[in-house]
């Protein structure tokens, strides 16, 4: 069993680590490129809302209104450089012999979060992950 620093508590077997083992250096690589577009993606829809919920809220105040604008000015630039950097992706990842495009799955995203659990029942105020 592993040790980590007091905010990441103790990891015990069957823990990310044990299964990132299993993987080899260019398959971790292709995953963390698809998880980093999904999250990339998904922040973008999140702020966009965000911005939308800001321009509804405003009440008519000119300095929130651009702010809300703003936000969703940005936020639609990055859905677009994110859209973007999956198209680079597949032609340099093609060109290398990476396949990122095969990882990017959701289901295997929300499968991933579902078998990850973080017990806190230390007693040293220290959870542990499994």
């Amino acid at each position: 069993m592993i040790s980590l620093p007091l905010f990441l508590g103790t990891v015990a077997e069957g823990s990310i680590l044990d299964v990132a083992q299993n993987y080899d250096a260019l398959e971790i690589i292709n995953r963390a490129i698809a998880y980093g577009i999904l999250i990339a993606g998904f922040l973008s829809v999140v702020f966009i809302f965000f911005g939308g919920i800001s321009f509804i809220l405003s009440g008519g105040d000119e300095g929130k209104i651009k702010q809300a604008v703003g936000t969703i000015r940005y936020a639609i630039i990055g859905l677009v450089v994110t859209m973007l950097a999956v198209v680079i992706v597949v032609i340099v990842g093609n060109a290398m012999g990476l396949n990122v495009v095969q990882y990017i799955n959701l289901g295997e995203v929300f499968d991933l979060v579902s078998n990850f659990k973080f017990n806190s029942s230390g007693t040293d105020g220290t959870g542990s992950l499994e």
